[in-house]
């Protein structure tokens, strides 16, 4: 009888223990971001000992670009210049059209996964879906080309706009197919893999990432 009592009094501590250290695990208090010293609202979060940011707030702050894709999530972020110039000193992308593009671009990616998302699961939809896409995705691009003021401003605008032509002709291929029931992509296992279209998108999305962040206006055949 005294063993038993010994054992189960062993057992409660044990337990008091380990939920001790589980509290005290999830009590530790969120510590805030500082960014090249300059202090975010953006909240780190410790589990385990490791820390956890929401990378989409993350892009935000550091005037990123995030995509989420099929199998990756794709952060792009500006790359300080080493002589501690501030952003955009040189001729390039003015800020205000910088920001408005990345919003456009950022609407495009969001556009481009819902529209895998459509295929790879089979899903059958109407016109309008794709429509409230396409009206959002136009309207940040009316903001960009509002605040395009310089000719690298124009240039970059040329590409988005040519990006935009593809993902609404790859939209409306797509819905069409879905309309006509023609099943060939879903059955398709490879179909995303070795659509060429949307290998184009992928890729003139990445480089006007990398561009829009960067400050400096560019050209690349993905996006012709």
């Amino acid at each position: 009888m005294h063993k038993g009592f010994h054992f189960q009094r062993v057992a409660f501590l044990g337990f008091l223990l380990l939920l001790a250290g589980a509290l005290l695990a999830q009590g530790t208090p969120d510590k805030i971001l500082v960014v090249n010293g300059k202090t975010t609202n953006l909240k780190v979060h410790v589990i385990d000992g490791r820390s956890y940011v929401d990378i989409e707030n993350l892009a935000q702050i550091t005037r990123g670009v995030v995509s989420f894709e099929m199998n990756r999530v794709v952060l792009t972020i500006a790359v300080a210049p080493s002589d501690g110039a501030p952003p955009h000193a040189t001729p390039g992308l003015s800020s205000n059209f910088a920001r408005a593009a990345i919003t456009s671009l950022a609407a495009m990616k969001e556009w481009q996964g819902a529209l895998r998302a459509m295929v790879a699961n089979g899903l059958a939809t109407g016109g309008e879906w794709a429509h409230s896409y396409e009206d959002q995705v136009m309207t940040s691009l009316e903001q960009a080309t509002t605040a395009a003021s310089t000719d690298s401003d124009r240039t970059a605008l040329q590409l988005l706009n040519n990006q935009f032509a593809t993902l609404r002709g790859w939209s409306g291929n797509l819905i069409a197919e879905r309309q006509a029931l023609d099943g060939a992509r879903t059955v398709d296992p490879n179909a995303l893999k070795n659509d060429p279209v949307l290998a184009k998108i992928t890729a003139c999305g990445r480089f006007l990432g990398v561009m829009l962040v960067s400050g400096t206006a560019a050209d690349d055949p993905s996006c012709h």
